[in-house]
């Protein structure tokens, strides 16, 4: 496929990076407002290449249901804080219903191409763990998002479930909740649908294999130099207002912008790798993302989970995520000078801060990039104890840039969320962080525009043609009066993805 180099001279808005976070945004302005003019860049030849290609991710519709990451450990009385998955459902809903609104108004073709139903289960393994499972499902199941799981420590329904957590499995306490509502989203195709789309409308252009290689402030916003990757030409453009979502290439782009809330931020990459099968016996088995219990010392991303994928019609099975060490800051167009280039002396303090209290991290690195396929294939028998080498294989699985930034006067790794860096005079945003991450896109990019573009949304009308693309705007759907109008919207949108 050849480079896309369509060019809009001077437009409203620029778009840094192809992934799921600028497609989604590119297209919700373009509806808002017809009018506005919009110019995309990115670095690969083709669209959605980086964090969002499907293989890059483990295309996990983060909706709170499984991740047991999102639920702190029990309380001293038991109980289980299930606000976190409560909240990231809602925002997951706020995707699901943009999308469904995108398939009804022929943006987007067919829905089955980008995402697919698939059962969302937990799953844990002696008597603590199963304990706490006992206890978050009660608290989830008490709320209106999540009152048709299931729980069970019944190993013949689990194994009814996902017959291969099951099969071969030692005789020790187990446990598993199940919902069926769960998808398999692959977020690079529906940023490449969106971006299709926005492509043909007026005053949209989109340049692919174009690097942005600096950004001066104006008085009217944005001067952005860019690259012609294929000729080395220089080009300039300008535009009122810029949003920088180029996955683990955010971080330099804003020291280059230069504005103050970007000192003291660092990144820390984490390449991800796969163990993928492909035996249609196997795969014919597993109907499910199933997540579990954390790893010593691992990053939130690095949760073991054995899941169903979905990718360009085919079902594979998909286990990890392993890491690696990398110094690179992007899969694809990203350099080993990446790290280095990006300690400064205002983030050096903070960097020099979290290589000394997380020697843990780094210790778990080490072990992850020197273990041999025999070492994963014994993390891969805590989920299928059945597992034999010859189905599986290794693949890489992109990079993730965990933000590194001061929290109350200390050094910290965002594990957890999404960053949103955005300037004091709202001219640029930057999209940096981690998990639930493309999952919760839309709900980032309409807080994007609430505070940068608010104009769009002020207004009657504004607000009436953001209610056309998602009902639930404006409305409290976690509060139990609310119930029955998110339950209408909710299955209107899972009828109209093909979710039903």
């Amino acid at each position: 496929m050849k480079p896309l180099s369509q060019h809009i001279e001077n437009p409203d808005v620029i778009l840094i990076g192809s992934g799921v976070m600028s497609a989604n945004l590119g297209a919700l302005l373009k509806r808002l407002d017809p009018k506005i003019a919009i110019q995309v860049y990115e670095v690969t030849e083709e669209l959605a290449q980086e964090a969002s290609h499907g293989w890059n991710n483990a295309g996990t519709g983060h909706a709170g249901i499984c991740e047991l990451s999102y639920t702190p450990t029990q309380a001293a009385d038991g109980t289980v804080d299930v606000s976190n998955a409560i909240k990231i459902f809602e925002q997951f809903e706020k995707s699901r219903q943009f999308w469904a609104s995108a398939v009804a108004e022929g943006l987007v073709g067919k829905p089955k191409e980008f995402i697919n139903p698939v059962a969302h289960l937990s799953f844990v393994h002696g008597a603590k763990w199963v304990d706490y499972l006992r206890a978050r499902h009660s608290a989830m199941s008490a709320h209106h998002f999540f009152k048709d799981m299931a729980f069970s420590t019944d190993r013949g329904t689990i194994g009814s479930w996902a017959p291969l957590l099951t099969a071969e499995r030692p005789d020790v306490p187990i446990a598993a909740t199940k919902m069926d509502t769960g998808t398999d989203v692959n977020f690079g195709e529906i940023s490449r649908k969106l971006l299709g789309w926005l492509g043909k409308q007026d005053r949209c252009g989109i340049a692919s294999n174009h690097r942005v290689i600096d950004l001066d402030k104006t008085p009217a916003g944005w001067d952005v130099k860019i690259r012609d990757l294929a000729t080395g030409e220089i080009r300039r453009n300008r535009a009122k207002f810029v949003f920088v979502g180029a996955g683990g290439g955010s971080l330099h782009l804003l020291q280059k912008a230069g504005i103050p809330e970007s000192k003291g931020l660092g990144g820390f990459p984490i390449g991800g790798q796969w163990l993928v099968c492909d035996n249609p016996a196997i795969v014919s088995q597993h109907e499910a993302k199933v997540y579990g219990q954390p790893l010593d010392a691992a990053p939130t991303m690095a949760v073991p989970h054995l899941d169903t994928r979905i990718l360009d019609g085919k079902k594979t099975l998909l286990f990890g995520p392993f890491a690696a060490w990398t110094t690179k800051f992007l899969h694809k167009k990203g350099s080993v000078l990446d790290l280095p280039g990006s300690v400064k002396p205002h983030n050096l303090l903070t960097l020099l801060k979290i290589g000394a209290s997380n020697l843990d991290l780094v210790r778990y690195l080490v072990q992850q990039g020197t273990q041999s396929m025999d070492d994963r294939l014994k993390v891969l028998h805590v989920f299928y104890p059945g597992a034999k080498k010859t189905d599986w294989k290794l693949i890489d699985g992109g990079i993730r840039v965990q933000a590194i930034k001061k929290t109350d006067g200390q050094a910290g790794i965002v594990h957890y969320g999404t960053e949103v860096i955005t300037n004091q005079d709202r001219t640029i945003s930057a999209l940096l962080g981690a998990s639930p991450g493309a999952s919760v896109c839309v709900h980032i990019v309409l807080e994007v525009i609430e505070k940068c573009l608010p104009h769009l949304v002020a207004t009657e009308e504004g607000r009436a043609r953001l209610k056309t693309m998602i009902p639930t705007y404006g409305v409290d759907i976690k509060k139990p009066e609310n119930a029955a109008f998110f339950s209408e919207h909710s299955r209107r949108a899972s009828e109209l993805l093909g979710l039903v």
